[in-house]
């Protein structure tokens, strides 16, 4: 495999780079694996951590949102499921987001020294939030069994919210990973973005607190409140709040959003090198 990167020469057809891209598959799965494992390498407690993280941050927004500024649950939903489950699939948004932004800096070391299309490094970061992704969800199961809440039909829509979160952290995470590459105060930002987006987005609370009120629609152009609360309507079907027209935006911007930002990385990816 390293034979054939080492063969490959940057500046050919768009054909010939999505061909590349296949040829160069078995790479991805060493990428993947290597993000994986990096990310608990010497780390005491190592893939506990996924469990612990999601735990604790379910009980402190619990605690902070329930018992301290009384926000009610929707009706028939324990509200530490309704917590819970806003985390298993805004951590898997954020995690991927996070790691597709920081991707080429940490990959520095290959950017400078080899061709192989660059587009591998933000798929193979996809990896860890999905792993990530599938523990916490583990996690929502176990509960769900603990609260006895039965899981109807919609859940077999649940695999379309989660391509729609993978559509959309990359959409956001590739223009971030340009930009980090140039100017490295994006590697500041991007921790902040992704704290405030959790308050902003209804992780730990339903959207229908925003039903009825004036910015009700522009509040649906966020991509992430369709998101999750497709999400919970898959787990709690008719019981979770779920507005149609928030899927609409999600879909469109979302979409539009991937498409713009592999153009630009596309356009940007030769000068990586320059700038690293």
């Amino acid at each position: 495999m390293a034979q054939h990167t080492t063969t490959i020469k940057a500046g050919g057809s768009e054909k010939d780079y999505w061909k590349d891209l296949w040829l160069n598959r078995q790479l991805l799965w060493i990428l993947s694996k290597r993000d994986i494992s990096v990310r608990y390498k010497q780390t005491l407690l190592g893939v506990a951590w996924s469990v612990l993280r999601p735990l604790m941050t379910m009980i402190v927004m619990v605690f902070v949102y329930s018992y301290l500024a009384k926000v009610k649950s929707e009706p028939g939903i324990p509200y530490p499921l309704l917590v819970l489950s806003g985390i298993t699939i805004w951590s898997f948004f954020s995690n991927t987001f996070t790691q597709i932004s920081n991707s080429i800096l940490i990959n520095s070391n290959l950017v400078s020294k080899v061709y192989f299309p660059r587009l591998l490094m933000p798929l193979s970061s996809i990896a860890v939030g999905f792993v990530d992704f599938l523990i916490t969800f583990g996690i929502y199961l176990v509960l769900n069994l603990y609260f006895r809440e039965p899981i109807g039909w919609q859940i077999v829509f649940l695999p379309c919210f989660i391509l729609l979160t993978f559509i959309t952290s990359m959409g956001f995470g590739l223009f971030f990973a340009v930009l980090n590459v140039r100017f490295r105060d994006i590697g500041q930002l991007i921790p902040f973005l992704v704290q405030v987006g959790m308050f902003v987005c209804p992780v730990a609370y339903s959207s229908s607190l925003a039903r009825g009120t004036s910015f009700e629609k522009y509040y649906n152009l966020n991509p992430l409140v369709g998101i999750i609360e497709g999400f919970r309507w898959c787990l709690f079907g008719d019981k979770a709040y779920f507005h149609p027209q928030s899927l609409y935006s999600t879909a469109i911007v979302s979409c539009l959003i991937m498409i713009l930002s592999l153009v630009y990385f596309r356009r940007r990816e030769n000068t990586f090198v320059d700038h690293i």
